[in-house]
């Protein structure tokens, strides 16, 4: 009986995966026939006013800003919620627009203080470890960088959508390659590419079973401190860098702060996370407020749409 309640489960599962990949695949299809500025809005749009009120994230973010903000006024975070789902559309249509998105990351403004250390370091074959999260746009950073001449790697998670992945694994590769897919295969590549002196872009701001609990909002988020564990092993140069979107929500300006001073693995990831705490802060928006990123916490009550 159990068996059989598991196997239509599954199924179940199955289909709704394949719904929700059709469902995508049309639209995506559909948008691709617009120019990419209009693409971009568009389904910013769609995601602000239908598809994050319909899956959840709507009320997900809620969530997330009554835990971090608890005073924080409904109005503003009804305002934030919107905005944030339509930077989530932003971003997911421009990493589905591969050769647009590298056209545009060649428009970017590139700056700040850690660029020059980037440079040098480059220059004198010694590899760097580019640090950001899931805000505005991490791709950016990324092709940014490739396109730049900088011969930059990134680890991945695959989706857990077969389907949906296929064709993720596809944008992403046309945007730049080395990529290595999270597991023991990916993690000996990626190792092998930074040794050899290079770039590799990583993000730190997921939940990690396995990882330290570190402050992240005034609160404690397992956070895995293997980025300033490789930086400290393979003296590299440990960089926060972030891709803004800006008000116009097509442009960019990449910012790379200066990189972070050697001591212990857990005082350097406290200070990545403080800094990319400051520029959610700054943008609000802009960072993935779907993330379970506080799994530690006692779950806040339900939230009132």
């Amino acid at each position: 009986m159990l068996k059989n309640e598991e196997k239509k489960t599954s199924k179940l599962k199955k289909i709704g995966e394949w719904l929700q990949f059709t469902l995508f695949f049309i639209v995506l299809k559909l948008l691709s026939l617009l120019p990419y500025r209009t693409r971009v809005s568009t389904f910013g749009w769609l995601t602000e006013h239908l598809i994050g009120p319909i899956v959840g994230w709507r009320r997900r973010i809620k969530e997330n800003f009554a835990y971090i903000f608890p005073s924080l006024p409904q109005t503003t975070v009804q305002l934030n919620s919107r905005k944030t789902e339509n930077n989530i559309g932003r971003f997911l249509i421009e990493i589905f627009s591969p050769t647009d998105l590298r056209r545009q990351a060649t428009l970017a403004v590139f700056k700040g203080p850690g660029l020059e250390h980037l440079r040098e370091a480059q220059n004198r074959g010694k590899p760097v470890i580019i640090v950001s999260g899931h805000f505005g746009n991490y791709d950016m950073l990324r092709a940014g960088l490739i396109v730049r001449g900088f011969d930059t790697g990134a680890l991945y998670r695959p989706m857990n959508n077969k389907k949906f992945n296929d064709i993720y694994e596809r944008a992403i590769k046309k945007i730049g390659t080395p990529l290595f897919r999270r597991g023991r295969k990916g993690m000996t590549a990626m190792i092998k590419h930074l040794r050899s002196g290079k770039v590799l872009a990583v993000l730190i701001d997921q939940h990690m079973d396995h990882g330290i609990p570190l402050e992240f909002f005034d609160k404690p988020a397992l956070t895995s401190t293997s980025s300033a564990e490789m930086a400290l092993k393979y003296n590299s140069l440990l960089i926060p860098a972030y891709a803004i979107r800006q008000k116009n929500g097509i442009d960019f300006h990449v910012i790379f702060e200066n990189p972070i001073v050697p001591s212990t693995p857990e005082a350097m990831t406290q200070q990545l996370n403080d800094s990319l705490e400051k520029r959610v802060r700054e943008h609000m928006d802009q960072w993935l407020w779907t993330h379970r990123r506080w799994k530690m916490k006692q779950r806040i009550g339900s939230v009132n749409d």
